[in-house]
């Protein structure tokens, strides 16, 4: 009875507790009111054998916190600061058989909902108060979560290409959830964690990283995201390790492809150390080499004279002999036929032998008989020779006088075997004797076409020994060649030539040009002045201005306040009219425009000026590498910046024909071009030309094949108005492919009756790399006509510009050949091209005051994005942006590249449209007066 009233008494004081705390009342603040302690009875303070744990709730399942403490009389959960209701706990008590204390556990459920309705600074979080006669005790605090795992990854691995021995980083962040979400990665659907292998990294971050990346290294990989509710697989990321192709060793050289003379060996090496693998790039450059080389031609042995006969032997005998030396047989030639040895009676047969008369001698008169009949013969061959030379004399005299054009033209060859030119006689330097024998010493070879435009330019070349001996054939021509060379007089050639010896795939009246790295085009020194210099000079301050060379699509936009205030500086521009000093980097650049120097060197500027080159590839990115290039010194050039790059120290915007570069450097500038595929094409300017020759009845067609641009067809319209040429055609664009093939040139529907053409000019052929690599020099080539009356005065024909396997074009020729009668086509459209300096506002096509307001709207950040950044997106200028960030005044620079952009046009309606499109015109006046007025100006300078 003691002990049950002791636990009623207890009872009721903790019920009484409960109820003075504030239990039953679920606002109550002070939730640790409870009694700190029991009546004073013997005992220790609770301890907690298990204590709530950290739960999570997934889905709609409860679950459920314990406690178990000793000695305890009760135990009570608190959750977020407010006590469980009793009833909410399950509790069970048993004895502690080896202290004799009780042991009391308390279980309570916590569901979704509960967890969802309860909104705290914290997570929702339960703990336990349990009490003994001594006190009471607290447990620790148990969080409740709900647990999830989103769907989508916050960044999925992306694929990626990689080289071999290179590092494979891929990326991963798991979908939100909790709690957070473990990852592993998969290749090929098989755990990395499984493979231990040191060089694959799997880090804490939750990224991939593979040091040095093997082929066996490619696959798919797919980041895996796990936690107690679901599992997420990402997007799967293809890796490819590539292996770039490298060449192998160089093989030896093959034997010379001809027996004898001049040919060509080879050697060769291939993309297989390594071989590209997984799209590597294949090996860049040559994979066959040629190189000439010289066979030592067998030399057929041959007899020197007899030798005198010896003195007369006891045996009646004389010899005499020979020998092989004249010449020698040499580098596996035939050895002489025949006896090297003779012998003969000496005593005309009255020598005896073992005391017998061999011959008896003949009679006086048969002896004197023959020596007659020896004399008759050696006359009648002397009047015979002479005979014969009269005979070619009297002919070559007739046929100098009516000089027929072509004896035997099968044999001709047009341009593609060499001609000799050989000094003869005093009276005619080019008139060849065929009786002379030929002397090495001072023989020339002129290498190349017939379609030359002065000897003087042709390089000259010493005949070997070592060609082919070839049958002489004896050839009469006055041909577009002999007129291209201003020879009146007929001359004789000597040609070395098969009459079938044709290149492959070329018609017999085809003329193949010489594949030489100097122009075709170098006019005559006595006939064509010296180039002008292209400069321009003009004196610039700080209000700017604009400097052009004309008809060269070049120009210099100086903007206003580039030069200090108080500063004049005298600035020039140059186009280089020499050969182009920049050295392609394995023979693969081409220049594609005009170097283009301005200055002074020490020039001060504030802001960049924009320069305009016109160049005349077509843009692809895809087939081209456009880089633009600066020289440091003589011969030496460096990359300033790739046209596809980004730079903050230059700024190249390119379009169809020309490109825009913003400039803070002088210096000397060029724009050049790599293909990266045979697709690259770059633009050729076709023009026609014609003038009468010092002949009237022959007339000089003249056909150029240069690069499209406005400087390169300068030089062509200078050296033809030297030489008093009309422009027949008004020019036409080739697109000529860098596909290695040959560009044909044929005039075709000559009136026959009318005209008729010099042999060799059909159809002539520039190879492949004159063309390609012509960096802005003229090709030309000549068809010489004649008319056979002086009452023809119209000519019409058509002249044919093919790339084989490539495009063609058509120039239609109508002329009249009649100085009176002739109409003029203008060389250059342009009106004003003698403009080249213009300074102050007058160079701008934006009126200044437009300027300001336009650079002071824009350059000031908005909180909408309709700043600096807009307005270059909407004038198409959104390349490269990191370069106008750095300038003091973005927009100002941007405004100055239109200004160089569409210095032609001035199109300010389109300036107009673009500032109204982005609202920024009207956004200064609520009711618009002010927007309206600067509208209206804007407008009005257009």
């Amino acid at each position: 009875m003691g002990q049950c009233s002791e636990g009623r008494y207890l009872g009721i004081l903790f019920l009484l507790g409960l109820y003075t705390s504030g239990f039953a009342t679920k606002g109550s603040e002070s939730s640790d009111a409870l009694p700190e302690s029991m009546p004073s009875v013997p005992g220790t303070l609770p301890h907690f054998l298990v204590e709530p744990e950290d739960a999570y709730i997934i889905k709609s399942n409860p679950i459920h916190l314990r406690c178990r403490a000793r000695p305890a009389m009760q135990i009570f959960f608190k959750c977020n600061g407010e006590w469980v209701h009793q009833n909410e706990h399950v509790s069970e008590e048993s004895l502690d058989e080896s202290t004799g204390l009780k042991i009391r556990e308390v279980l309570i459920n916590v569901s979704r909902q509960q967890v969802e309705d309860f909104h705290g600074p914290e997570d929702y979080w339960c703990l336990c108060v349990a009490w003994s006669h001594l006190g009471t005790s607290k447990s620790r605090k148990a969080s409740v979560r709900i647990a999830y795992l989103r769907k989508n990854f916050e960044q999925d691995p992306q694929g990626s290409e990689v080289p071999i021995e290179g590092m494979i980083v891929l990326h991963c962040r798991p979908p939100e959830g909790v709690p957070v979400a473990e990852v592993e990665w998969l290749k090929n659907e098989e755990l990395v964690s499984l493979f231990k292998d040191d060089n694959i990294d799997t880090r804490a971050d939750h990224n991939l990283i593979i040091k040095h990346a093997r082929l066996s290294d490619s696959g798919n990989y797919t980041c895996l995201a796990s936690n107690i509710v679901a599992k997420r697989r990402s997007m799967s990321a293809t890796v490819v390790v590539y292996v770039n192709g490298g060449w192998s060793s160089w093989t030896e050289w093959s034997a010379c492809n001809v027996r004898c003379g001049r040919g060509w060996q080879k050697r060769s090496r291939t993309c297989t150390n390594p071989a590209p693998l997984n799209g590597g790039a294949f090996c860049e450059g040559m994979s066959v080499q040629k190189s000439t080389c010289t066979a030592l031609c067998p030399v057929d042995g041959s007899w020197d004279v007899w030798s005198d006969w010896s003195v007369c032997s006891p045996e009646c005998d004389r010899q005499r002999s020979r020998d092989c030396t004249a010449p020698s047989p040499r580098h596996g030639g035939k050895s002489c036929e025949g006896p090297s040895q003779e012998t003969e009676n000496c005593t005309e047969g009255l020598c005896t032998q073992n005391r017998k008369l061999l011959h008896k001698v003949k009679p006086q008169s048969i002896e004197s008989g023959s020596d007659v009949a020896l004399y008759s013969g050696l006359a009648a061959g002397i009047i015979a020779v002479a005979v014969l030379v009269v005979a070619v004399t009297l002919y070559r005299k007739s046929q100098s006088e009516y000089g027929v054009d072509v004896i035997d033209s099968s044999a001709l060859t047009g341009g593609f075997q060499s001609f000799n030119f050989k000094t003869a006689r005093q009276g005619n330097s080019l008139l060849l004797n065929s009786s002379m024998q030929p002397d090495l010493a001072v023989s020339r070879t002129y290498s190349g076409a017939i379609c030359f435009q002065d000897p003087m330019d042709k390089e000259l070349m010493t005949e070997s020994s070592l060609f082919d001996p070839l049958p002489d054939i004896k050839v009469k021509v006055q041909s577009s060649f002999m007129v291209s060379l201003g020879v009146a007089d007929r001359a004789e050639y000597h040609v070395k030539a098969h009459p079938e010896t044709f290149p492959r795939g070329v018609n017999r009246d085809c003329n193949t040009l010489n594949g030489m790295n100097e122009t075709l085009l170098h006019p005559s020194l006595s006939t064509v002045p010296s180039k002008p210099e292209l400069r321009t000079v003009g004196i610039f301050g700080h209000l700017g201005g604009r400097l052009v060379v004309p008809n060269t699509g070049v120009s210099l936009l100086v903007p206003h306040g580039a030069i200090s205030e108080d500063t004049s500086w005298e600035m020039y521009m140059i186009v280089n009219q020499e050969h182009s000093s920049v050295q392609p980097e394995e023979g693969s650049e081409i220049l594609l425009g005009p170097e283009v120097t301005y200055g002074p060197p020490d020039l001060a500027l504030s802001s960049p000026v924009a320069m305009t080159i016109a160049h005349c590839a077509e843009v692809n990115m895809e087939h081209w590498s456009i880089r633009l290039k600066r020289q440091v010194e003589l011969d030496k050039w460096e990359e300033v910046m790739s046209v596809d790059d980004e730079s903050t120290g230059c700024y190249c915007l390119i379009d169809s024909h020309s490109c825009l570069l913003l400039l803070e450097q002088p210096g000397t500038y060029a724009l050049v071009g790599e293909p990266l595929t045979e697709a690259a094409v770059k633009r050729l300017k076709l023009a026609a030309f014609g003038s009468m020759s010092c002949n009237a009845l022959d007339y000089s067609l003249r056909v150029y094949c240069v690069d499209d641009t406005p400087h390169a067809f300068q030089e062509v319209v200078a050296t033809e108005k030297s030489r008093g040429g009309q422009l027949l055609e008004e020019p036409k664009t080739l697109l000529f492919k860098g596909n290695t093939f040959s560009l044909q040139v044929s005039i075709q529907d000559i009136p026959q009756f009318l005209w008729s053409i010099k042999p060799f000019t059909t159809c002539q052929e520039f190879p492949f790399s004159p063309v390609w690599c012509s960096n802005q020099q003229p090709l030309h080539c000549a068809f010489s006509l004649e008319r056979y009356s002086p009452a023809t005065t119209q000519l019409s024909c058509k002249i044919s510009v093919r790339q084989v396997k490539g495009h063609e074009q058509i120039l239609q020729v109508y002329t009249s050949v009649v100085e009176s009668e002739k109409e003029s086509i203008p060389f250059f459209m342009q009106a004003d091209c003698t403009v080249t300096s213009q300074t102050g506002p007058k160079a701008f096509k934006i009126p200044f005051s437009i300027r300001q307001r336009i650079c002071a709207t824009f350059d000031t950040a908005n909180a909408k994005g309709k700043d600096w950044q807009l307005l270059a997106q909407k004038l198409h200028i959104e390349s490269n942006l990191a370069y106008f960030a750095k300038q003091k005044s973005p927009s100002a620079v941007i405004l100055n590249l239109w200004e160089a952009q569409h210095q032609d046009t001035g199109d300010l309606d389109s300036l107009a449209s673009a500032l109204e499109e982005i609202g920024k015109i009207h956004s200064k006046s609520p009711d618009g007066n002010e927007g309206q007025s600067e509208n209206t100006d804007l407008s009005y300078a257009a």
